[in-house]
C-alpha cells in the first residue's frame, strides 16, 4: 500500500480555529497519510489512532510525543514521555494521588468549591466562560492540592502550561514565543523541588519528601511536579469552557440533563468526545510496522489526531451531533488511551462533573454568545465566550 501525500496542515490558524473540515479530508484520504508540511505520517481515523495507542511497544512515547526533535529530547522522562519498564514507575508516582480512591478523599473539597463558584457566577449573571469559570476553577483547586506557595507562581501556571503544550507542535511562532516561559517553569519547578517550599501535607510536598528519602531520583522531581501542573490545568480549561458553550447552544440537551442528572458522567464524556481538549500527539515508530495497512519504517513518526478520531463516521453514529446519552461514548480517545492515557483524567472528571452538578442545582438556562477560538498547537479551546446564567 502506498501512503498518499497531503499538503494539508493541521497547524495553520484556519485549521486550528475550525479543524473539522481538515480532519474529515484526512480521514477520507486514507488510513494513514504523509503530511508534507511537517514531514510526518498522520492517522486521523479512530481505528488506527486507537490501535497505535495500544501498541505502545511499537509506537513509543519515550522518544517524545511532539513534532520537534530538539524539544522531544528536552521533554523525555515524564510520565507520558517514557516507556516500560520505567513508565510504570514514573507514572505511578503521580497516579497514586489521582486514582479513584484518592479522588474520593478530595471530592467534598472539589464539590464545595464548584458550588461556591457557580453561585457567585449566578449572582454575577454575565461573565467570560474562560477566565471567570474555566480558568478560575482549576486555578483555585489544583495549586492548593499541589501545595504551591500562595504568594508566587499561581498567576503564571496557566502561561507555563500553555507553553508546554504548544511545544508539542511544530517549531512555529506559537512554540517559539513560549520558550522563555518554559525556562521560567523549569526554574520554578526546580525551586519547588527543594524541601520546605511546598505546603506540608500537599501532593507536591509528599513527592519532595520521597525524593529526600531516596524513593525518587532527584532528577525526576521537577518533571513529576510538572506532570501534575500542565495536564491538570490547560486541558481542564478547554473542557470546562466547551462545557458551557455546548450546553448553552444545545438547550434541549441541557434540559434533558437537568431532568436526569444520572446522565452527568455520560454528558461529560460527550463533551470530551465532540470537543476534544487534546488535538493529538505523535509517536515514534520503534520498528518497521504497518498501521491500517500502511507501511511505516522504523525511525519515522506518526501524528495521532485524537480530535479527528472522536468524530470518525466509520466508528461513531452521527458524530457531529452533541448527544449527552450517546451509546459507547466512554470509548472516546479525548484523554488518549492505553498505558499513556491522561494520568489526570480522574481529577478532570471530578472537576467537570462537580460543576455540572452545581449548574443543575442553581441554573435554569444557559445563554452564550459566539466563541472566539484560541490559537494553540495542541489544545483545542475557546479564548473568550460571553455567558449569562439564569437562576
Amino acid at each position: 500500500m502506498t501512503i498518499p501525500e497531503s499538503d494539508l496542515d493541521p497547524y495553520t490558524d484556519s485549521s486550528i480555529t475550525d479543524p473539522y473540515p481538515l480532519y474529515r479530508s484526512l480521514r477520507e484520504a486514507a488510513p494513514v497519510v504523509y503530511l508534507t508540511s511537517h514531514q510526518v505520517h498522520c492517522a486521523a481515523r479512530y481505528e488506527e489512532v486507537y490501535s497505535a495507542l495500544h501498541r505502545h511497544g511499537t509506537f513509543v512515547s519515550g522518544e517524545g510525543v511532539g513534532l520537534t526533535d530538539t524539544l522531544n529530547r528536552a521533554q523525555k522522562g515524564s510520565s507520558f514521555t517514557s516507556d516500560p519498564p520505567d513508565h510504570a514507575y514514573v507514572r505511578g508516582l503521580v497516579a497514586r494521588h489521582l486514582k479513584p480512591r484518592a479522588m474520593a478523599d478530595i471530592t467534598g473539597y472539589v464539590t464545595s468549591w464548584a458550588d461556591r463558584l457557580v453561585k457567585e457566577l449566578v449572582a454575577k449573571q454575565s461573565f467570560d466562560a474562560v477566565q471567570d469559570f474555566a480558568v478560575a476553577f482549576p486555578l483555585g483547586v489544583v495549586p492548593d492540592l499541589l501545595g504551591w506557595p500562595e504568594d508566587e507562581g499561581k498567576e503564571r501556571l496557566l502561561h507555563w502550561a500553555s507553553a508546554g503544550f504548544n511545544a508539542f507542535g511544530p517549531m512555529n511562532d506559537r512554540t517559539r514565543s513560549g520558550l522563555p516561559l518554559l525556562g521560567e517553569m523549569h526554574e520554578f519547578l526546580h525551586r519547588m523541588s527543594q524541601p520546605g517550599n511546598l505546603r506540608a501535607g500537599s501532593w507536591g510536598a509528599e513527592l519532595v519528601a520521597d525524593a529526600r528519602e531516596g524513593k525518587i531520583e532527584d532528577k525526576l522531581l521537577p518533571g513529576l511536579l510538572g506532570d501534575f501542573l500542565a495536564p491538570s490545568m490547560d486541558t481542564s480549561v478547554s473542557a470546562l469552557s466547551s462545557m458551557l458553550w455546548l450546553l448553552g447552544t444545545h438547550k434541549e440537551q441541557w434540559q434533558r440533563l437537568r431532568e436526569n442528572p444520572s446522565l452527568i458522567p455520560s454528558a461529560f464524556n460527550e463533551i470530551i468526545r465532540i470537543e476534544s481538549p487534546l488535538r493529538g500527539f505523535t509517536r515514534y515508530v520503534a520498528e518497521d510496522t504497518e498501521l491500517g495497512g500502511a507501511p511505516l519504517p522504523k525511525g519515522s513518526r506518526v501524528l495521532l489526531l485524537f480530535g479527528s478520531a472522536n468524530r470518525d463516521e466509520r466508528f461513531w453514529d452521527d458524530p457531529e451531533t452533541f448527544t449527552i446519552d450517546r451509546p459507547g461514548v466512554a470509548q472516546h480517545v479525548g484523554f488518549g488511551h492505553g498505558i499513556h492515557a491522561c494520568v489526570g483524567q480522574a481529577l478532570s472528571r471530578l472537576e467537570g462533573q462537580s460543576l455540572l452538578e452545581s449548574l443543575i442545582r442553581h441554573v435554569d438556562r444557559i445563554e452564550v454568545g459566539e466563541p472566539t477560538w484560541r490559537l494553540h498547537n495542541t489544545i483545542r479551546g475557546i479564548e473568550r465566550l460571553d455567558v449569562t446564567l439564569h437562576g
